[in-house]
């Protein structure tokens, strides 16, 4: 940042809150993207089975509500927004509160661990169009840095997993594997950013906090073009090949995504689970992050070595 920040703003991808809200939802986030009106209606069908809604946003707004508590306690004593992509709250709405408010140097928190251009780019292009909107009076915003290796976030990740794998046998728990699992994307738009590899040291520092062998990265919710190459192997392959060599169990660990939505509550809890029984594996998934006191500490920090920086 260029200047010391007086508010915090965590940017997260939202998501629908009532059923009526799903179609709007899905338009938002498929607008000049190359996705299919069946892919649109299949993912529309996965929210139904959910409930109709995502919980991300509620979700989110409780990480704001306890890293506003660790600020308080800790310092420094910042107001925490939450700004949304592709649902409301609006980062434009939001911005235009944090103006009235008196904001003028935001910090932006991105709530993905690991950058690439559909989340990191996608998301600051987001807040300059939001800014842009609002006009020469809209708050400013820098950005904490990458925080895939922070050891808060590695904690939080490690505790969850551990509590997965209590729940397997002592005698079997050691050689169940681990299956890490984040968005597939693009091989092309991989290719040039460091998505993979910030991917894998977070898996291997989580695995090696829990002194875990057996450990692999899976990619999930693929969406896209059929015939474009995306990030593999696919949870799905990956689970029946664990099978066919032998794991009788598997804990799958969603590195990728900061709070339960979509994605984890239906590509992972229905589809994954469905194939993981059918060949043969008991199913466990670790929670999410959330707001792990360890992930909020490390959000906390963040802040923290910000005001310091731009003093």
């Amino acid at each position: 940042m260029t200047a010391v920040p007086d508010a915090v703003l965590l940017i997260a991808f939202g998501g629908p809150e009532a059923p009526e809200d799903v179609r709007p939802f899905l338009a938002n986030v498929t607008r000049g993207r190359p996705i299919s009106p069946e892919r649109t209606a299949e993912v529309a069908d996965h929210y139904a089975k959910i409930g109709g809604r995502s919980p991300l946003n509620a979700l989110t707004f409780r990480q704001a509500e306890a890293l506003r508590a660790r600020l308080k306690v800790q310092g420094p004593a910042l107001p925490v927004y939450v700004g949304m992509r592709n649902w409301r709250p609006y980062l434009h709405e939001t911005l235009a509160r944090m103006g009235a408010d008196g904001v003028r140097h935001a910090l932006g928190l991105i709530l993905s661990a690991h950058v690439t251009e559909a989340s990191w780019d996608r998301y600051q292009a987001a807040v300059g169009e939001a800014r842009a909107r609002l006009g020469p009076g809209a708050p400013e915003v820098g950005y904490a840095p990458p925080w895939f290796d922070r050891p808060g976030f590695v904690e939080a990740v490690g505790d969850h997993a551990r509590e997965a794998l209590a729940a397997i046998a002592p005698a079997a728990r050691r050689t169940t594997p681990l299956v890490f699992t984040a968005h597939s994307i693009p091989v092309a738009m991989a290719e040039h950013s460091p998505y993979v590899a910030q991917l894998r040291t977070s898996c291997r520092l989580v695995a090696e906090r829990l002194g875990h062998g057996p450990w692999t990265l899976a990619y999930q919710s693929r969406s896209g073009r059929p015939g474009d190459a995306w990030l593999e192997p696919a949870v799905g392959d990956v689970l029946r090949r664990l099978a066919a060599d032998g794991a009788t169990a598997v804990v799958v660990v969603p590195i990728g995504f900061v709070c339960d939505h979509v994605e984890v509550l239906y590509d992972l809890d229905v589809e994954a689970r469905a194939i993981a029984v059918g060949a043969g594996l008991a199913f466990h998934r670790a929670a999410t992050v959330g707001d792990h006191p360890a992930f909020v500490r490390m959000l906390a920090d963040l802040v923290a070595e910000a005001v310091r920086d731009g003093r």
